[in-house]
């Protein structure tokens, strides 16, 4: 028995129990204000959700969890048997978990609307009780907090154009997408749909994302429940030579718009010591310090991407060069 200690507006914890609902291992789902102490108590970075294993071991990041968890448990694996079809869903996950997670932590953070109601719901979720007054002050000394540190994740009034047509183009490749078909490398979810449902989850709750999602991707709304819980599907991989769909095209190619670039010039900043880097992409610009993890993201997709096969990378490298995405394994 695993035990998830999340939280209901944490991407993460909704992705990691998504996942663990789909491939049908044992858990239980325990969320609440004691997951953010455990965090601190028992693992190195204290960050949600963090996954009590049946040996009584603690664990957090989510993707090093999910691959732990495909060699403890062979059934239903949500990696693609093709290395290819593999890698190029890793790249999937890894963009939504490092990039479309500032468009989340935008629209709950950056409007005044989304702001009070999300502080007093997560306020709310954390106490379980204690009455309104209670939770309705604790929920503006976290307004508080999650407000003063936009900038550290680049969510400013100035970085969310891009952010939020970067967002909104990967939104409106998955409504086509799915209105005809639901998963991304076969009848079956990959680590990739996990990502994305992850981040997304959250823009179809909070009151602002909600509303647009409704309006302009009402079936990508939808999916998010079906992706939630895919305990019931039964599916297959695509075969290796199979044409890949246009909507992993598409996010593949908003990969290389805004995510290359981006890691790009982090690891340059990062190399020449600066605090701070700028891209600009369509005429839009985007601003934010150099962060450490984006290193180990960049190296992790150089290193998943060298021990491809020479005739995968060969299989492969086309997709990837239209879509602008091979400077950044070099």
């Amino acid at each position: 028995m695993y035990t998830i200690h999340g939280a209901l507006a944490s991407p993460y914890s909704m992705k990691m129990r998504a996942a663990l609902r789909y491939r049908r291992i044992t858990h239980v789902w325990s969320h609440g204000g004691h997951a953010q102490q455990i965090a601190a108590q028992k693992v190195k970075a204290p960050v949600i959700p963090v996954i009590e294993y049946p040996d009584g071991s603690f664990h957090n990041d989510s993707t090093p969890l999910l691959y732990d968890l495909e060699t403890r448990h062979a059934a239903r694996s949500i990696v693609p048997e093709d290395e290819g079809s593999a890698f190029l869903a890793h790249l999937i996950e890894d963009f939504a978990d490092e990039w479309l997670t500032k468009a989340m932590f935008g629209y709950r953070w950056l409007e005044e609307v989304d702001q009070v109601q999300m502080s007093r719901w997560l306020s709310f979720d954390a106490m379980k009780g204690g009455g309104l007054d209670n939770s309705q002050k604790a929920a503006e000394v976290f307004r508080d907090r999650q407000v003063g540190r936009m900038g550290i994740v680049g969510c400013t009034a100035e970085n969310f154009a891009l952010i939020e047509n970067s967002v909104r183009r990967v939104l409106r490749a998955l409504e086509d997408h799915v209105v005809d078909e639901h998963w991304l490398f076969g009848s079956r979810p990959s680590l990739a749909e996990f990502g994305l449902f992850g981040q997304i989850s959250q823009l179809g709750v909070d009151p602002t994302a909600q509303t647009m999602m409704r309006r302009d991707f009402p079936y990508t709304l939808r999916w998010l429940l079906h992706v939630d819980d895919a305990s019931g599907i039964e599916g297959q991989w695509d075969r290796p030579q199979a044409a890949l769909r246009p909507v992993v095209r598409l996010i593949l190619a908003e990969i290389g718009r805004v995510y290359s670039p981006f890691l790009i010039a982090n690891a340059a900043a990062f190399e020449a010591g600066e605090e701070m880097f700028r891209i600009e992409v369509g005429g839009l610009p985007y601003e934010q310090g150099t962060f450490k993890y984006q290193l180990k993201c960049l190296s992790d997709l150089r290193a998943r991407y060298a021990a491809l096969s020479l005739a995968t990378r060969e299989r492969i490298d086309p997709v990837l060069r239209e879509a602008n995405c091979l400077e950044m394994l070099a």
